[in-house]
């Protein structure tokens, strides 16, 4: 399976502290920017944060006990690097709406997840499968 990078843009209604949010708490590289967006390699992706002065408030859904964010975005990783990326986060404090947690554990389709929100309140879901052929199984 090869999947290709994808473009996301969204709204944020603090450039400098969702630039340093993504930049050095996530640890997104910058790309291109401007006084009103910025580029960040977002795990191989393009990301870009666009100043807004409405930002959208988040409602959720129930999944497995557990009010899921939406919408959210986020990213797939490699196992031992969502551990260490969760590892990274809880080091830093981030407050999350769902701790980072194994979902389906012992079963096909076994997966780490978590969310937390960004600066400007937009969520963010990191997953990680401990087999990847799971990631699109039904």
């Amino acid at each position: 399976m090869s999947l290709q990078p994808f473009h996301l843009a969204i709204p944020v209604n603090n450039i400098k502290m969702c630039r340093s949010f993504y930049g050095i708490t996530l640890g997104c590289a910058e790309g291109r920017s401007s006084d009103h967006w910025v580029d960040f390699d977002f795990f191989g992706h393009q990301l870009v944060i666009h100043f807004s002065d409405s930002v959208n408030s988040a409602v959720s859904n129930p999944v497995d006990g557990r009010d899921v964010p939406v919408p959210h975005f986020g990213v797939v990783l490699e196992w031992e690097q969502w551990q260490a990326f969760a590892d990274r986060l809880k080091k830093q404090n981030i407050e999350f709406i769902i701790e980072p947690y194994i979902r389906y554990e012992g079963q096909p389709g076994e997966q780490a997840t978590m969310f937390f929100l960004d600066p400007s309140g937009n969520a963010l879901e990191f997953k990680a499968f401990k087999d990847i052929k799971g990631l699109f199984a039904k």
